[in-house]
């Protein structure tokens, strides 16, 4: 009862965001529109900001460093197996959008990746023809449905995000991603909440692996590097909702994986 009166919350409060929701396809631009993005928090969002600079330092930029010491195809396996994980959030959030399709290609390329490609570690799917994996996650879906994104909001650790993408995150921990039912809420006699807790860090480290140059390259070149990393994210969002790739210039990688310095 407490889990469903929390998701009428979450779905109340992220329709409250913008009360002209709606499925048209220009209001729907309009209200991606990173400009139109307000930075309400903009003291707390600096602060966490500069709070997770200083950690990347400390913490991840050094272990980062040392991912990427692996050999490539090691480091290739684990993003293909971290990609192949993200088809459990991908899949559910295609038929929210009535993409029952791309719900289907992806639940097969899930299910042959899992199988014959030995959990993932090797991206069969695609060799066999599957088309282009691209994810998908309960923010986007909420956009879809004509969600304005609400307010900019940068969280400890996690980094930058949205009113809107946020409640996508918590909808995750209230039932809509199996991985962490599996593994976190149900702990079963295969997997615990280690495994999730291990695999949300590897991807955190693989994404930082990636991006090392051009970060330090955005950092040491813009006048307000926390305004640059808000645009980034927003144009990033923008694209991913409207499900086009000519908004912000990316390295493909289906997540804002890996960036592509002007």
């Amino acid at each position: 009862m407490i889990k469903k009166l929390a998701i009428i919350l979450i779905t109340t409060l992220a329709l409250t965001v913008n009360t002209n929701a709606g499925s048209d396809g220009e209001l729907l631009l309009k209200k991606n529109d990173p400009s139109n993005v307000k930075d309400c928090f903009e003291g707390f969002n600096r602060a966490t900001f500069a709070f997770n600079q200083a950690l990347d330092g400390i913490l991840f930029e050094p272990v980062a460093k040392a991912y990427r010491i692996l050999p490539s195809p090691v480091r290739t396996g684990v993003g293909n197996s971290l990609n192949n994980l993200s088809h459990l959030v991908t899949i559910p959030n295609n038929i929210l959008q009535g993409d029952f399709k791309q719900a289907g290609i992806n639940t097969g390329r899930f299910v042959i990746n899992t199988t014959v490609g030995i959990l993932g570690i090797f991206d069969v799917a695609t060799k066999m023809g599957f088309s282009e994996y691209v994810k998908e996650d309960y923010g986007q879906s909420l956009g879809t449905a004509g969600v304005g994104p609400g307010c900019y909001l940068v969280l400890p650790v996690l980094g930058p995000s949205t009113i809107r993408d946020t409640t996508g995150s918590i909808m995750n921990i209230l039932g809509g991603d199996p991985w962490y039912n599996v593994s976190v809420k149900n702990d079963t006699r295969y997997f615990n909440e280690k495994d999730y807790y291990v695999s949300r860090g590897t991807d955190g480290v693989n994404f930082r692996a990636k991006n090392i140059e051009s970060f330090d390259n955005l950092e040491e070149n813009a006048i307000d590097f926390y305004a640059s990393v808000k645009s980034l994210y927003l144009q990033d969002r923008k694209q991913k909702i409207l499900n086009t790739k000519g908004v912000v210039d990316t390295m493909n990688d289906s997540d804002w994986e890996e960036i592509e310095d002007k």
